[in-house]
């Protein structure tokens, strides 16, 4: 296991950073995949995460196998379960579900992909993952099994994220979950990133309007999921967002 983490140190120094969530199963489907690759390459985000709630070990190879031989763009895996560990990416984010009480997400997964990833090359960075009401039952709580946080309850979204941080964790991950109708909100974001550990938010973000806003309210990194694929219009944007740095473009 390296001390160094050279993708965490990038990830601390970023204030608006994007990553790209890519589901591995859409590989089986070499040809949209490419495809998919080639717009993520054009708007050229920091860091491209792979992984979903049930996705297999088949889809995951596949999907990190096409992605490094098409971009140097950082690869991290964002896994839903143990059958997601691929030593062959260049990090992992190890997420623990603070927000949730389930032992299986709180530490029992974590055991048993503990023997693989301890000795491996690849960059481990230890995750508080809070999991907030987006307004719809996200595949990560049907999964695990844990309800998440109402977002009026910011005190106690607070005090699990200082709880995750006191136990060590090196980075913070808030999420409405995939396709959510409720993006994080701001007043959490403000919250949160004062507490001094990289912050990244996902979950609903549809519109340059609410990356920004996320950007605004102190998020370092935002994740962009399936929206991407339903959406031409959302990479154009995006590109000259990332050109620009301000709002641009369609609201939708």
């Amino acid at each position: 296991m390296r001390n160094q983490k050279p993708l965490l140190a990038k990830l601390s120094k970023l204030s608006r950073g994007i990553a790209i969530l890519i589901d591995p199963e859409k590989a089986m489907n070499e040809l949209q995949f490419a495809r998919q690759l080639h717009a993520i390459c054009e708007i050229s985000p920091e860091f491209i995460f792979v992984g979903g709630s049930t996705v297999n070990a088949e889809q995951m190879s596949l999907a990190i196998k096409l992605t490094k031989a098409t971009t140097s763009i950082p690869l991290i895996i964002f896994p839903g379960g143990t059958s997601q560990l691929n030593t062959s990416a260049d990090g992992l984010l190890f997420l623990s579900l603070i927000s949730g009480r389930n032992p299986t997400y709180l530490i029992g997964q974590q055991v048993e992909a503990a023997e693989l990833l301890f000795h491996s090359n690849m960059e481990i960075i230890s995750t508080g993952y809070i999991l907030v009401d987006g307004g719809f039952q996200s595949a990560v709580e049907r999964v695990s099994g844990t309800a998440p946080i109402p977002q009026n309850d910011v005190a106690l979204i607070s005090s699990t994220a200082k709880a995750g941080i006191l136990l060590g964790m090196d980075c913070l991950y808030v999420d409405a979950g995939s396709g959510a109708h409720t993006p994080v909100s701001e007043e959490i974001i403000h919250e949160l990133s004062a507490l001094g550990k990289p912050l990244i938010i996902g979950g609903g973000l549809r519109t340059i309007a609410s990356i920004q806003k996320a950007h605004d309210a102190g998020a370092n990194l935002v994740v962009i999921g399936n929206k991407l694929e339903e959406d031409s219009l959302l990479i154009e944007e995006l590109i000259q967002y990332r050109s620009h740095g301000v709002q641009v473009g369609s609201q939708h």
